[in-house]
């Protein structure tokens, strides 16, 4: 029995590389293969902003640096609010601090995305300098650093997520809760 799997199993083998020479050989291109984005580090200087003035969360993105073994983002959330606001994350599925990685810079795949629930998996921040604060009241400010481990896909487009903030009581009529923000601004991560 054992020897009739194993040469089962071979002869599937030996068919799919078949194939996949055939393919090759026929002008079909092979699959594109992820490569690591190397070493980088870019000062971005972004600033964007939810809601109207008076009653505003401010984001800012300041620099993004990819190492080998990582990557690390300077960022800072201002409270321009009437409300406090509790930074929580991982308290949403998709909301949590970190990174999404797009296949384009372009706002329309973000919304596109958005809209049909098939946003990109969050490289979530692993490590944060310093620790994020669990209540940011209002007109306080958190600057730090936000980093993890493992390689990013080079030229794919980094946008930084900001999330989630949760209102500590009624959010104002013109702010929803909870809060995950995904930057407009993207970077496109070099080889």
């Amino acid at each position: 029995m054992i020897i009739v799997l194993v040469a089962l199993g071979a002869a599937l083998a030996g068919f799919a590389l078949a194939s996949n020479a055939r393919k090759l050989t026929h002008g079909e291109s092979a699959p594109e293969v992820s490569r690591a984005a190397g070493p980088q580090k870019v000062e971005l200087g972004w600033r964007e902003t939810y809601g109207p003035p008076g009653e505003q969360l401010v984001f800012v993105v300041q620099s993004l640096e990819v190492t080998h073994s990582g990557w690390r983002a300077l960022i800072g959330l201002k409270n321009s609010s009437s409300v406090a606001w509790e930074l929580d994350p991982g308290a949403t599925p998709d909301g949590t601090f970190g990174l999404r990685l797009f296949k384009t810079g372009d706002k329309d795949e973000l919304n596109d995305r958005n809209t049909q629930g098939t946003l990109p998996a969050v490289r979530a921040a692993t490590l944060y300098e310093p620790a994020l604060p669990k209540i940011l009241d209002p007109d306080k400010s958190w600057n730090g650093a936000i980093s993890a481990r493992g390689a990013l896909v080079a030229h794919s487009w980094a946008r930084v997520v900001f999330g989630t903030l949760v209102a500590v009581g009624k959010a104002p009529d013109e702010l929803s809760s909870p809060v995950v923000w995904i930057t407009d601004s993207t970077y496109r991560l070099r080889r």
